[in-house]
């Protein structure tokens, strides 16, 4: 059996059950589940004409979505890709845990991660045999074989925004050691100033060496549906179109549909940013009023927060008022003083959360 670590969210039980014994109930803000409505017009596709086919769905999926999901790539980001570059994938998540073995790395590889990461870095490499290295400095690495390097803008769990000079420098970098860079941009629609690790600005206008994983989960709330994608270098998206084709990774063609959907329509899009954005003030100054530091957390779908203690008292203080939220140790090592506060949840729960934490 694979070596992997113990499942992070299950340490969380005996929190979530003092914060569900509160009155007024809980107030979960640990994972980053969706909870507002899909758009109809998702909604629609999903159990249209793609729903009474009962054929074998394309691991590519049809020209369409395909076509689809390039302009929106150019509408919202500025980012040109070819249609044939863009491979649904079942969600983000397996995308990002089978990675490292769909490129064929294994032992004797380096997967670099940030310092503080999506536990699903790490378990990727793990499951490939290859060596996961935690670090935001290129020149620490040293002359380890990097095969794979992971960036995250903006960042889960911190919110951090990667500005354009320095993913360029990672690219730069990636290419001089042939590694390939995958950028995890699940969060891009949710920034104003976030950028692509395909925008020209960043790559020179080549996509060598390089794959943006993307998400409809918070964009679009698609996470029950499993709705991802990964475009970039064709080369690389056509290797793991051909891995993936043998192993019958295929994204199910009513949510193929629902994609293409989603795609097409940049206006829910815009307005799922808005209430996020909207949760994001009102339980930012919460966490301020109530002395906690808000780190970062400037894009993206959480707040990173210290009390300047350990991030498992804090959230056993929260869950004393009703609300749970993750411990930054979930994170990295780095991580062990914070707090990430989702705000998925709908707005009478962000703000009895709210009236929770005032002193």
């Amino acid at each position: 059996m694979i070596g992997l670590p113990d499942f992070p969210w299950d340490s969380l039980a005996g929190d979530r059950a003092l914060a569900e014994a509160h009155p007024d109930g809980i107030v979960d803000l640990s994972v980053g589940t969706p909870v507002d409505p899909i758009a109809p017009a998702v909604r629609a596709a999903l159990s249209g004409p793609a729903a009474d086919d009962p054929g074998y769905p394309t691991t590519h999926g049809p020209t369409t979505l395909r076509v689809a999901v390039a302009g929106s790539l150019a509408r919202r980001f500025g980012v040109t890709v070819e249609p044939v570059a863009v491979l649904p994938t079942i969600g983000s998540k397996e995308l990002v845990a089978w990675l490292p073995t769909l490129l064929g790395l294994g032992s004797g590889d380096t997967v670099v991660i940030p310092e503080l990461a999506y536990p699903t870095y790490e378990v990727g490499a793990r499951i490939a045999g290859a060596t996961a290295v935690r670090s935001d400095g290129l020149t620490a690495l040293g002359p380890a074989r990097v095969g794979l390097l992971w960036v995250n803008s903006p960042s889960n769990p911190t919110g951090k925004v990667l500005p354009p000079e320095h993913l360029r420098k990672v690219v730069a970098w990636a290419r001089e050691r042939g590694a390939v860079v995958a950028s995890d941009e699940c969060y891009l629609s949710l920034s104003d100033g976030a950028t692509s690790i395909l925008h020209p600005d960043v790559c020179g206008g080549s996509h060598e060496g390089l794959l943006a994983v993307h998400s409809m989960s918070k964009s679009s709330g698609l996470a029950g549906y499993r709705a991802g994608f990964v475009t970039g270098d064709p080369s690389l998206v056509a290797g793991l179109l051909e891995v993936r084709k043998h192993a019958g990774m295929i994204v199910p063609r009513p949510v193929q549909a629902a994609m293409e959907a989603a795609a097409s329509d940049d206006a829910h899009v815009a307005a799922q940013a808005a209430v996020y954005a909207a949760r994001r003030a009102r339980l930012r100054v919460a966490l301020e009023k109530a002395g906690l530091r808000v780190d970062h957390s400037e894009a993206g779908l959480y707040l990173w927060a210290t009390a300047g203690e350990p991030g498992r008292t804090t959230v056993r203080a929260f869950a004393e008022q009703g609300v749970l939220v993750a411990p930054g140790e979930f994170y990295g090592p780095a991580g062990a003083q914070h707090v990430r506060v989702a705000l998925t949840a709908a707005d009478e729960r962000i703000d009895a959360a709210v009236v929770r934490l005032s002193p």
